[in-house]
Parts: C-alpha cells; structure tokens; sequence
C-alpha cells in the first residue's frame, strides 16, 4: 500500500500503474474524456498500463460530468 492524493484527498492504495489505479477506483478506462495526470504531467491513455505510482504522487484523474 502507498500513499496517494487523488483529486486532492490522502488515499492509500495498493495500485502500481494508473491502469490499476483506475480499476481500483472503479473507473472505466474506456470511458471518453478521461483524462490522467501524474503530478502535473498528462498521462497519454496508451500508457496507462506501464505509467508507474509512487508513493506522495499526486494524481488528477478528469472526466467530464453533467450539470447546468
């Protein structure tokens, strides 16, 4: 386990990639729109799989919401 900010909230996960990281917040990484960064650096989708963690990382994870 390793100590992570998602979003801006302390979580700690056991996730090594953000593939992982994305299944263990239940996110379909085949969703459109979606959007990884890696302590400030956009992670191109076809990296997702190999893109490791480390703990204190601090990840953004972006999709789009309804609302008006």
């Amino acid at each position: 386990m390793m100590q992570l900010r998602i979003n801006g909230k302390d979580t700690e996960l056991a996730a090594a990639t953000v593939a992982e990281l994305l299944a263990e917040q239940g996110i379909d990484p085949g969703a459109r729109f979606l959007a990884v960064a890696i302590n400030g650096s956009v992670v191109r989708r076809a990296e997702w799989q190999t893109a490791l963690l480390a703990a204190g990382d601090s990840i953004e994870i972006v999709r789009p919401f309804q609302g008006g």
